[in-house]
């Protein structure tokens, strides 16, 4: 068996020296990784439940995942079929079924190969684990049931693929790197009056985060200018301090609900906690890292969304200051590479009561 891990195509090298930067720090082990396909980045199972593993550049993860050969969309069904009813057939409680494609190594799309086997594998639980089929949870996406086990079919080629069958326990000791969104990618949402399309990363973080803005809270905004994360935050019903040496775009400057501070985002700090940090300031990883340290850690927010912008493939490696202050921090949170972001990843989270 393999861990799989998913990434967007030319990012595999970038996610493979971040598996093993994780797994040598944490185990003192040299993995074996490899590139399974565009997009794919297969690990030997060593991690173990208890090592909860945090790694920001995969899209998705099928933990103790099998191989699979199959030629054809029925030897598909049937092979997923058998490998899923192994290991749920004795399980009482609800299950989520995600099938998705890595691109093709010849550059073909495999989204619609996915799309028919997961027609006729719902079609073979019908036919032969009629009561397996009606525990299926329908809704496929959003946060996860509380006893919910998951199970993934990936096909990495037409005849070539994984599947990774796990229970609430497996599932939870992957919390911080699978997601509960197919292939782990949430659509960037579209909206023409914002200033810019950064609006983006925010709307699919509070998504991940399963919590978002709401109307009266608080939110600070550093290195706020043009102003797309104040514009969502506004938008929701927040009150907004915005903080940065140039002015937010004309319209938000008169909003009401906004207070705009000119002056260094990094040597602000509210006088009393906020509901939400909001930070997508472009600064080097360890200026972020500290920020993070110091927010987090005299609990100047109750929530918070922060971006971690990389020059190049040299300023990966900060990457794990930043993991570091979020496991020390006591705060429920995520790092991840969103499907909005572009050179950079981004921290969100919330206070544990």
């Amino acid at each position: 068996m393999v861990d799989v891990f998913t990434c967007d195509v030319d990012w595999e090298a970038a996610l493979a020296d971040e598996l093993r930067r994780t797994l040598a720090a944490g185990q003192g082990i040299s993995p074996r990784i490899a590139v399974a396909g565009p997009g794919c980045v297969t690990l030997e199972s060593v991690v173990g439940s208890a090592n909860d593993p945090l790694v920001a550049f995969a899209s998705q993860c099928l933990p103790q995942a099998e191989h699979c050969s199959a030629t054809s969309i029925s030897a598909w069904a049937d092979w997923a079929c058998r490998r899923i009813s192994d290991k749920l057939d004795a399980f009482d409680g609800p299950w989520r079924l995600h099938v998705f494609a890595r691109p093709f190594p010849d550059g073909v799309d495999g989204r619609r190969r996915a799309q028919l086997v997961h027609s006729k594998l719902t079609e073979r639980l019908r036919e032969i684990r009629r009561r397996l089929l009606r525990r299926r949870n329908e809704q496929d996406q959003g946060p996860w049931l509380l006893t919910e086990a998951w199970a993934q079919v990936l096909l990495t080629s037409p005849s070539e693929g994984y599947v990774s069958v796990v229970d609430e326990a497996g599932r939870d000791a992957w919390r911080h790197v699978v997601s509960p969104f197919v292939a782990g990618e949430i659509e960037p949402a579209v909206d023409k009056q914002a200033p810019s399309r950064a609006f983006a990363k925010l709307v699919e973080a509070e998504l991940r985060l399963g919590r978002r803005i709401a109307a009266g809270e608080t939110c600070v905004d550093l290195g706020a200018s043009p102003g797309s994360w104040t514009y969502t935050a506004l938008a929701r019903g927040a009150r907004v301090t915005a903080i940065d040496r140039s002015p937010l775009r004309d319209d938000l400057m008169v909003d009401r609900g906004l207070t705009f501070v000119q002056g260094d985002a990094f040597a602000y700090e509210p006088e009393t906690p906020v509901d939400w940090l909001l930070s997508d300031i472009i600064a080097f990883p360890d200026r972020i890292c500290e920020l993070l340290r110091i927010w987090l850690g005299k609990r100047l927010c109750r929530q918070f969304c922060v971006t971690v912008k990389f020059r190049g493939r040299d300023d990966d490696a900060a990457l794990e200051n930043v993991k570091t202050v979020l496991r020390e921090s006591g705060y429920d949170f995520g790092l991840r590479r969103l499907t909005a972001n572009k050179n950079e990843a981004t921290a969100y989270g919330r206070a544990v009561s």
